[in-house]
């Protein structure tokens, strides 16, 4: 079946983002990229910050026309009573609302949930912040790196000899928002299975230091069970050997997972160690843990001696999991990407004399064999005000040209 075919499964539910930088707005592309309408409401002027944030040229980043693809952009002032009263009058005709403002500005501005939910009852409310609505911690500001922090990811990235290091993306602010996401997702499926829901179940609490804990596998039941602190191990993976990049004579580097047992055993004779693949010390994971600086020193001692292909056509042969590490241009050249749809080209004002076809990354999770085509990237500011506040809200021309006036 061809994607174009395939029903996207959110549409028919709308919803209203007020959410800046990155997690309310992931989680609002989430939705958007499965059919939901979400109309992201901006700020006069400057709209979302992240239309500045890795700005190269023009007015608009594309980090912002990623995150922010199949919406709808309107321009509202929440700091006036004119503007909350659009947005009020916008909540009577969604399903969810999405925000990542610090815990108690909706309340402050007389848009709680207890305001909202009188004007939707069944509104969804999705409320991200950096350590959630209750708690000692819930009027702290905080942004992903601290999230990264408090929630224990960050001390076990980079070296063990150094200071911990961070990853290259947001990537607190992106669990969070897939948090966001399903959490709204559930909820909605909640409330057509069951129909009129308690507020309690319609609000929706993702704090970043949680939605970060969540993604740390057994490191706090290993404390407590044993006694465990966990350390940073550079590329390597704790009790996990051996797995790591290894350098190439091109110089380039090149992933090998041979952890496993029965790949273990096979990967070192293709290396040309079969005193390594026969050694009893080494036939379950945790010996080779032990000695796993031997096992590396091996390993870059057969790949530095050959180009990245080469290693990785020998390795492919023998059914041992290895990869090359990427570059984005490696990646707009890969075929797989490009079988499945993953790299979608739009005409984008890049700040030139004419739009540039730029590429974007696909839709996650796929449907159909090839991910499903975005509909558009992360709009203009204000792009699609007149048509929400006149065609959904009603809204004359004299009235959106006055309210308008008043935000430019």
């Amino acid at each position: 079946m061809n994607s174009e075919e395939i029903l996207r499964p959110l549409e028919g539910i709308r919803v209203l983002e007020l959410g800046n930088y990155i997690a309310a707005p992931t989680a609002g592309r989430l939705l958007a990229d499965f059919g939901a309408e979400v109309i992201k409401v901006e700020r006069p002027r400057t709209g979302d910050e992240l239309r500045n944030w890795r700005l190269y040229a023009g007015d608009t980043s594309m980090l912002y026309r990623t995150v922010n693809r199949n919406k709808k952009s309107i321009v509202v002032d929440l700091r006036t009573d004119a503007g909350r009263a659009v947005i009020l009058d916008l909540v009577r005709h969604c399903d969810v609302l999405l925000e990542n403002f610090r815990p108690g500005t909706l309340e402050k501005w007389g848009m709680g949930p207890e305001v909202l939910s009188e004007i939707k009852p069944d509104l969804v409310i999705t409320r991200i912040s950096a350590f959630g609505q209750t708690g000692p911690l819930a009027d702290r500001p905080g942004f992903a790196a601290v999230a990264e922090a408090v929630g224990g990811f960050r001390e076990l990235v980079g070296d063990p000899d150094r200071p911990p290091v961070r990853v290259g993306v947001s990537i607190g602010d992106s669990i969070a928002g897939l948090y966001a996401a399903f959490g709204s997702v559930t909820a909605l499926l909640q409330r057509q299975l069951i129909g009129s829901l308690p507020m309690v179940n319609r609000v929706v609490d993702v704090a970043l230091n949680e939605s970060m804990l969540s993604m740390m596998e057994s490191l706090i039941p290993d404390y407590l069970a044993y006694g465990v602190r966990r350390e940073r191990v550079g590329g390597r993976m704790e009790g996990i050997a051996p797995s790591n990049a290894y350098p190439c004579s091109d110089g380039t580097s090149v992933i090998i997972a041979g952890n496993a047992d029965a790949i273990f055993q096979r990967y070192m004779r293709t290396i040309e160690r079969p005193d390594l693949a026969d050694d009893p010390g080494l036939t379950t994971n945790h010996g080779r843990w032990d000695r796993r600086e031997e096992l590396d020193a091996a390993i870059t001692d057969w790949t530095r001696r050959r180009p990245r292909d080469e290693v990785l056509g020998i390795l492919e042969a023998a059914g041992v999991p290895c990869g090359p590490i990427y570059t984005a241009a490696d990646i707009v050249d890969d075929e797989q990407y490009r079988a499945r749809n993953m790299i979608q080209h739009f005409a984008v004002d890049v700040g030139e004399d004419e739009p540039k076809q730029v590429g974007f990354p696909g839709i996650v999770p796929v449907l159909g064999g090839r991910s499903l085509p975005i509909r558009n990237v992360g709009p203009d500011l204000g792009e699609h005000t007149r048509e929400i506040l006149g065609g959904l809200l009603g809204r004359t021309e004299a009235e959106i040209d006055e309210l308008l006036e008043v935000v430019s």
